[in-house]
């Protein structure tokens, strides 16, 4: 099945943050979509997630040479593979710096080809699909709140107050291995994916998002009012949304 990609975003400084460590990208041309939101300080942090959304691209499009189908298990190790260079690039680039060692980044990011998407993250930047009325988390939170909840020793309602709020267990940059995770997922013509920090899901929850994707507009303004509504539950971070709507490619008729 051809599909179509059509796409919007928009990045929000807050109602809290002095600047914006959060940044977004699109390359349609080989249909890569990136979120990032930096961590390390006000001026590192903004630097890890502008590296981020700069070097995946080319690094993409050295891994992936054709407009190959994404259908078999290569292509996820190679995204694992991307991704991991990514993050040694970045670790090594600033470990000497003053002032920028330890800074790293999340990344969430959606490789589109025909109807299969290769979605890979780092951190707790999220992928949520929205199909037929449903809204489902695609990524697993990479955070020390989410080892606890997956161990049983905190609940959900604990979490929200946790003095772990906010601890990362991977992200780009970080020492060690890097361990990126990937999904392969088959798009259908009516799929919304949306990609965001955690600006976004840290003021609002699924539902309330699922209240908003579900009103038809233009993408723009779906980004628009979901930016919104997370100022309006307080904006505490940086909120980024990218938006991803696919559709039934039209085909020309010879007349």
């Amino acid at each position: 099945m051809k599909l179509t990609v059509q796409y919007a975003g928009l990045t929000d400084l807050g109602r809290v943050r002095r600047t914006n460590e959060d940044n977004w990208t699109a390359d349609p041309e080989q249909g890569l979509f990136i979120v990032a939101d930096g961590m390390g300080g006000e001026f590192a942090g903004a630097l890890a997630s502008k590296a981020v959304v700069a070097t995946l691209p080319e690094l993409v499009r050295k891994c992936f040479v054709t407009k190959e189908c994404l259908a078999n298990g290569r292509a996820r190790r190679r995204m694992t593979n991307v991704i991991g260079t990514l993050s040694t690039q970045l670790r090594r680039q600033t470990q000497n710096e003053p002032g920028l060692a330890g800074m790293g980044s999340t990344v969430v990011c959606a490789l589109v080809r025909g109807s299969k998407a290769l979605v890979a993250h780092m951190g707790d930047s999220r992928a949520y699909r929205l199909r037929a009325g449903q809204l489902k988390q695609l990524t697993k939170d990479h955070t020390l709140i989410q080892v606890l909840l997956h161990s049983g020793e905190i609940t959900r309602e604990e979490a929200a107050t946790h003095p772990a709020l906010g601890r990362l267990t991977r992200s780009v940059g970080m020492a060690g291995e890097p361990l990126p995770q990937t999904r392969l997922l088959e798009l259908s013509p009516g799929d919304l994916l949306m990609l965001c920090t955690d600006g976004l899901t840290g003021m609002l929850s699924d539902d309330q998002i699922l209240s908003i994707l579900k009103e038809p507009a233009p993408l723009a303004k779906q980004c628009r009012r979901l930016v919104d509504a997370a100022n309006g539950a307080g904006g505490k971070d940086n909120i980024t949304v990218l938006l991803l709507s696919s559709c039934r490619r039209k085909t020309k008729t010879r007349r």
